[in-house]
């Protein structure tokens, strides 16, 4: 897929069920935490809490889709940072990077209220 600008052009260029999974996604994400800035970023959707980057949503290349919840472009020293994922809905192959794995539509939203509560802590976490 090419690069875009906006958040409009890139949900264009998807096709019709692929953006619909994915502002399924964008929807879960906003409802989580209102007031997110989104744009698109790394050539995926991607949502700033005051500034700074914490999730970006993907589409995986194999089919399925992914929320990478993290702490922005910069490098920041994890060693004394904690997240709580009880529910063990993220891998997460950092102290400050998760990642949701979802294979489709049907999981999305069979998750959608387990996701906002999640993406809601993390921007509590990160704030």
């Amino acid at each position: 897929m090419p690069k875009t600008q906006t958040v409009e052009d890139y949900r264009a260029a998807l096709d019709v069920p692929v953006r619909e999974a994915l502002d399924a996604l964008r929807r879960i994400v906003a409802e989580a935490a209102p007031g997110l800035t989104e744009e698109i970023k790394w050539n995926a959707p991607s949502f700033a809490h005051r500034g700074r980057d914490r999730v970006t949503l993907g589409i995986e290349p194999r089919g399925g889709f992914r929320i990478v919840l993290h702490r922005g472009t910069k490098s920041e020293d994890a060693s004394g940072f904690r997240f709580d994922d009880p529910d063990k809905v993220a891998a997460w192959p950092a102290p400050d990077r998760g990642v949701v794995r979802l294979r489709d539509p049907a999981e999305i939203e069979a998750r959608a209220d387990m996701l906002k509560m999640l993406i809601a802590r993390w921007i509590t976490a990160t704030d």
